[in-house]
């Protein structure tokens, strides 16, 4: 079977002891049988992180190890890796401050995590990287953690409320975010929360897709809760609320070589997923029809 291997860091891979080049966002691809079960291995470059070894066979792509993500394709599989162990596990504060008669303390020993010391107990929270360097606000309602690229709400007792990408805008009584969705069309959400809970959100877009875009962003309108009606033809615009509902629970939509044609990611188990994939028809520039393959 083809597979294609990614990783969010730049990394070295070998597969049965043969140096296969170096991985990262761009795809290394190699011909694999499950059966003959090869030793595999990729390791992080700069030596901050830990290697992963692992045997490709059947059980790997059924249930792969924490740090890998299987994604299988029409054509093969696709392995993501991510979340890699650092290789210094040794405790290290970050920061630590009391708040509202709470002690909080930001730390590291291999995994990021917050400290929360109060009269509700002693709580472990572990958190994002981008979390490493944050500021840290008292709420009616917990805590606050703004990073540069990210937000977390957390309760008294150290449970995550909430937790985003992002960009804070108000941090008062109702606290405003504009959250990236990372799509076609640069959409984003202007969201607001009291209380930890979701009260406003309205997505906007910063581009114009062209007829040969139209199919991954009438995927990525559905997926995100965006209005897919400029896409579609008369007859398909007035069914445009039920197409989420038609697609199912995808998490992400992928390219393919043909600009009519998409993979919707679908979650078989925890870092299992499957791609299926749906083709559209395009008549006087809007989307006709549209079938899974």
């Amino acid at each position: 079977m083809r597979v294609y291997f990614l990783s969010e860091k730049l990394c070295s891979l070998t597969v049965g002891g043969v140096y296969l080049g170096l991985v990262d966002g761009f795809e290394r691809t190699a011909e694999l049988d499950p059966e003959d079960g090869l030793c595999c291995e990729i390791t992080p470059c700069g030596g901050e992180f830990l290697p992963v070894g692992f045997c490709f066979d059947e059980n790997f792509l059924l249930s792969p190890p924490p740090q890998a993500e299987i994604y299988h394709t029409e054509n093969g599989a696709a392995v993501y890796f991510t979340g890699f162990l650092r290789a210094d596990q040794s405790l290290r504060v970050l920061k630590q401050e009391r708040l509202g008669g709470s002690l909080l303390t930001l730390m590291r020993q291999g995994k990021l995590q917050l400290a929360l010391d109060n009269e509700t107990g002693f709580r472990l929270t572990e958190l994002p990287d981008c979390f490493e360097t944050c500021d840290v606000s008292l709420r009616r309602e917990g805590f606050l953690l703004i990073a540069q690229t990210a937000f977390a709400l957390l309760s008294r007792s150290g449970e995550i409320l909430l937790l985003n990408e992002g960009k804070v805008l108000e941090s008062g009584e109702t606290l405003k975010a504009e959250v990236p969705f990372h799509d076609s069309l640069g959409h984003t959400a202007l969201c607001e929360w009291r209380e930890g809970k979701l009260v406003s959100c309205s997505i906007r877009a910063a581009g114009e897709p062209t007829p040969a875009t139209f199919a991954l962003a009438l995927f990525e309108s559905a997926l995100i809760g965006a209005d897919a009606r400029p896409f579609l033809s008369d007859a398909l615009a007035e069914k445009a609320s039920s197409l989420k509902e038609y697609l199912g629970d995808f998490r992400s939509v992928v390219l393919t070589g043909s600009p009519e044609k998409v993979g919707l990611v679908y979650r078989r188990k925890e870092r299992v997923f499957d791609v299926r994939y749906y083709e559209v028809e395009l008549t006087g520039g809007k989307i006709s029809n549209l079938r899974p393959v």
